[in-house]
């Protein structure tokens, strides 16, 4: 009995420790990984690094003149070399490795072999990133981030700028950011319910404070952008508003062309497509203001009830690429949001979405729709973009061009909290004229719900 109760004494103490650690570890998995984590993780890596860089087949053999010196000095054989580590860096979120690649060993190299570095060293992921040639970046993330999005404020404050906006975190810990003159057009497809509103909401809680001019068309009668229209130079609530606002922002764009042509000597005679210059080489005081153009189910734009309604269409979806392909050097950028945008669409909806560089996809319906975002970005991109699960809203791949992807998830953003922020830098909306008759007609003010009731006594109306 008593050898029972020493037991009981000695093993309460592990129980409740180790039941502890399993709840820290699951609820709150950043303080875990500080405390915990962190220096086991660290101790793993520097036991064990030769031989899984070995292991993984990312080691070289000695150079001859090493061999032979230290042949010569200790009498023994040289292993093969690994990567060299130059740095080692922690954060609130896992572990960044910086490698010095081995000679004849590229990037791609480790990236291969991601997976088998991941279960050698008991992670939840590893990423790689080419910091420059020679030298790559691991970054090993301790827990799903993804999970429970909170953005990193330093990172977020340092990317933050005028048409810069941290929208997302990607899997890897680090900070998406929406840069307009970086990518000045973006297309962000989704399913219902799939987190694309999202999107649009962070972009709108990072532009609301910046010198911007907002637009937006959104044909489903202003159900998704009406809450932020005290920030809104303009608003379109259906085909027939935005067939009227499209050629307004076309002759914005060509009068902000004869600006540049104006100030640096180019002839009246030159296409806009042989202009090469911008408006951020204009002096500020006479540089117009940036334009963001936020498109909403660019489906509604496309479809037509009637064949008398087809000429409308034509002529915007004209006027939007052709925003698309000369919009940047004025100034004027995009963000097209939509379920589906295919060819069956109709006419001009492959050439639009091929002048959208950036691509955003959340869960979509079919396989098809995801390659419509990502085929022309990576196929691994769109497979990862149909493994998306519906409980995860807001979580996308995001890719260009380029060819680079990577999977990110936006933090959730009430309408009210978004909408709050539009009213509260309702001063910094732009006053531009040619936009007045589209500007929103301020919100009427509810009566507070705590105000005395009113004495007088409704009298009915006689005939």
């Amino acid at each position: 009995m008593s050898a029972l109760a020493s037991l009981l004494e000695l093993g309460s103490p592990l129980i409740a420790g180790g039941t502890g650690l399993a709840v820290a570890r699951a609820k709150t998995p950043r303080l875990y990984w500080i405390a915990v984590g962190l220096p086991v993780t660290a101790g793993r890596i520097a036991h064990s690094y030769a031989k899984v860089m070995e292991a993984c087949g990312l080691t070289v053999e000695p150079s001859l003149w090493r061999t032979m010196a230290s042949t010569a000095v200790t009498r023994r054989e040289l292993r093969p070399v690994p990567p060299r580590v130059r740095a080692v860096v922690p954060t609130a979120t896992g572990l960044r490795l910086r490698l010095r690649l081995a000679r004849g060993q590229e990037t791609a190299d480790v990236v291969e072999v991601t997976e088998r570095l991941r279960h050698a060293w008991e992670v939840h992921g590893v990423h790689v990133a080419e910091v420059r040639p020679g030298v790559v970046e691991l970054r090993l993330t301790a827990f799903d981030v993804l999970r429970s999005v909170r953005m990193p404020k330093r990172a977020s404050a340092r990317a933050t700028g005028l048409l810069r906006v941290p929208v997302a975190l990607r899997e890897d810990g680090t900070v998406f950011v929406r840069d307009f003159r970086v990518i000045p057009h973006e297309l962000n497809l989704g399913a219902n319910q799939s987190g694309k509103s999202m999107l649009l909401r962070n972009l709108l809680w990072g532009l609301a404070p910046q010198p911007v001019a907002l637009v937006g068309i959104d044909c489903k009668w202003g159900v998704e952008l009406a809450p932020f229209a005290p920030r809104l130079s303009a608003l379109a609530i259906d085909p027939q508003e935005a067939s009227e606002l499209l050629p307004i922002l076309i002759a914005m764009m060509e009068d902000r062309y004869e600006l540049i042509r104006e100030r640096q000597g180019i002839a009246r005679s030159t296409p806009d497509e042989e202009i090469t210059s911008d408006i951020w080489g204009l002096p500020e005081e006479i540089r117009p203001v940036p334009v963001v153009l936020l498109v909403d189910e660019i489906a509604e734009v496309f479809l037509t009830s009637s064949a008398k309604d087809d000429k409308r269409r034509d002529q915007m979806v004209t006027d939007l690429i052709r925003l698309a392909q000369l919009g940047r050097a004025a100034g004027m950028y995009m963000e097209i949001a939509g379920q589906r945008f295919g060819s069956d669409l109709g006419k001009g909806a492959t050439a639009l979405r091929a002048q959208l560089t950036g691509r955003v996809c959340h869960r979509v319906n079919d396989e098809a729709s995801a390659k419509m975002a990502l085929a022309d970005v990576a196929g691994a991109a769109v497979y990862a973009a149909t493994q998306i699960a519906p409980e995860r809203p807001g979580t996308a791949v995001v890719g260009d061009t380029s060819g680079h992807w990577s999977r990110v998830r936006t933090p959730a953003r009430s309408l009210e909290e978004v909408a709050a922020v539009c009213r509260a830098h309702a001063y910094m909306t732009p006053d531009l004229p040619e936009l007045a008759r589209f500007r929103p007609a301020p919100a009427m003010v509810p009566a507070p719900s705590d105000a005395p009731p009113s004495l007088l006594k409704p009298l009915p109306v006689g005939d």
